[in-house]
């Protein structure tokens, strides 16, 4: 598909020099930012399922708190 975008001209050319700072065309730039909205979608189901396993998951400290000044105490 097809997609026309109007900008404005000193848009395009600040548009144009990023990208080809990135060593890439604005429409690539273009296509992987639209490629990145369209993958939100997924993304809360997927951020649900790891909470949820990390949630459940038995963690191992066994009452172990992290201690500032223990981590800095030289031996």
């Amino acid at each position: 598909m097809n997609i026309t975008l109007a900008v404005g001209e000193k848009l395009a050319e600040r548009a144009r020099v990023a990208a080809q700072y990135m060593g890439k065309r604005p429409e690539q730039t273009v296509r992987e930012h639209l490629e990145h909205l369209a993958g939100r979608a997924q993304l809360e189901p997927d951020l649900q399922a790891f909470r949820s396993s990390a949630l459940d998951t038995p963690g191992g400290l066994n009452g172990w708190t992290f201690d500032r000044e223990e981590s800095h105490r030289r031996t």
